[in-house]
């Protein structure tokens, strides 16, 4: 029989405050560009709400603010099932961009707060303002907590360094089995701290869901290749993937992953086919 498409419960990964969230999310990049996917973007978005996948993450960036519109529309009457993430653009990471970026996103989600608020990347602003500002917001009830995206390594040390540093939530990073660098560093760090990494692309923007290597695992497990690079994204220990399914049925089969169990030899053959680092690699971005 096929994998399972209503989970009766997705298996959560802690936060460092505490908290809990599903280690599969719905990704939202580049969501809310084109109208007439509206009404499928946001069906798709609540199905998955109705799968449990109760972790939504999306940015000021993102169609210009179109896809916080379209994950406002999904949320609507079910704020409190969800654990919202956003971003703000390093172009608007000082203090006064902060608090206005954040104000905007509020009022775009239809919401009065963020559950999870990232810098989308490192930029000209001093980390030590950036910070300053997100403490700030969350001292106002804005936002509940706050993490970054695409720092590598040595500016994740640089970060927990600042004075409230260490309230660091998460790092997102683009990680999939055909993007392994932060396997060398970057995750053994986050891990020993207790800093989840957020996957996105974790299918590569679907080029792994045509991989042969990976259906040869997938037809054992009576899947598809998608279903197997996801499946081994959530397997990695401290690891969130955050998927983009616009489509119902790519919703339901991103569920489906979540009862995939992988064997030993499922990793061996898939470290074969995609090796892990054997040295530091910058850390990549798409």
């Amino acid at each position: 029989m096929p994998p399972s498409t209503s989970p009766s419960s997705i298996r959560t990964l802690k936060l460092p405050s505490g908290e809990t969230v599903p280690v599969l999310g719905q990704g939202t990049w580049k969501m809310g560009e084109d109208r007439r996917r509206r009404d499928d973007e946001v069906a798709a978005l609540k199905l998955g709400l109705d799968l449990g996948i109760t972790l939504i993450d999306t940015a000021e960036m993102y169609a210009s603010g179109g896809s916080e519109e379209v994950v406002a529309q999904a949320m609507e009457g079910r704020r409190d099932e969800i654990f919202l993430v956003s971003k703000v653009l390093p172009s608007n990471a000082s203090r006064a961009g902060v608090k206005r970026s954040c104000e905007n996103s509020l009022k775009r989600l239809g919401t009065d707060r963020i559950d999870l608020y990232l810098l989308h990347w490192p930029g000209s602003v001093p980390l030590s303002e950036t910070v300053e500002a997100f403490e700030t917001l969350k001292k106002a009830g804005k936002i509940r907590h706050w993490g970054v995206s695409n720092f590598d390594t040595d500016e994740m040390e640089d970060l927990v360094g600042l004075a409230d540093g260490g309230n660091v939530q998460t790092n997102q990073v683009l990680y999939n089995l055909s993007r392994r660098g932060p396997e060398f560093d970057l995750a053994p760090w986050s891990l020993k701290r207790g800093i989840p990494l957020m996957a996105y692309s974790p299918v590569e923007q679907g080029a792994l869901a045509r991989n042969a290597r990976l259906e040869a695992v997938a037809s054992r497990h009576n899947a598809t290749a998608a279903q197997v690079a996801l499946a081994w994204v959530m397997a990695q220990p401290g690891v969130i993937a955050i998927p983009k399914a616009s489509r119902q049925e790519h919703v339901r089969q991103n569920a489906a992953a979540l009862d995939i169990s992988l064997t030993a030899q499922d990793f061996a053959d898939l470290d074969r086919a995609f090796p892990p680092p054997t040295r530091k690699r910058g850390l990549e971005m798409i």
